[in-house]
């Protein structure tokens, strides 16, 4: 179970991680490595989230996700197979969170 709020978790199998190998620095060791990391969250098919909440993760998705409503993060900012996905779990906790917080209901003036 991943930990999203206090209230709010989602299974580990909501989640697709492969690994592929990245362009940058590592020497040769960058085409013999597979360190890149792309997940894969189908935002439709995971139950654990409430309806609004999904409707706004589409939202502040925006070109991450795709017609079929997957929402696609590619990790290769680190030489590490391990950090890269560290990175890519951390950047789907923090865009999950930023789609529970209801926006502010704009008053006319």
């Amino acid at each position: 179970m991943i930990q999203i709020t206090p209230l709010l978790t989602i299974h580990e199998s909501c989640l697709q991680m492969t690994f592929t190998g990245a362009s940058g620095p590592g020497g040769q060791n960058v085409n013999k490595v597979a360190s890149a990391v792309q997940l894969r969250f189908d935002i439709q098919a995971c139950q654990d989230l409430p309806p609004a909440v999904r409707a706004r993760l589409t939202v502040l998705g925006g070109s991450r996700v795709s017609r079929d409503g997957v929402l696609i993060i590619d990790a290769r900012r680190f030489r590490t197979q391990e950090r890269n996905r560290a990175d890519a779990l951390q950047r789907l906790v923090a865009l999950i969170r930023r789609a529970t917080l209801t926006p502010k209901a704009r008053r006319p003036t």
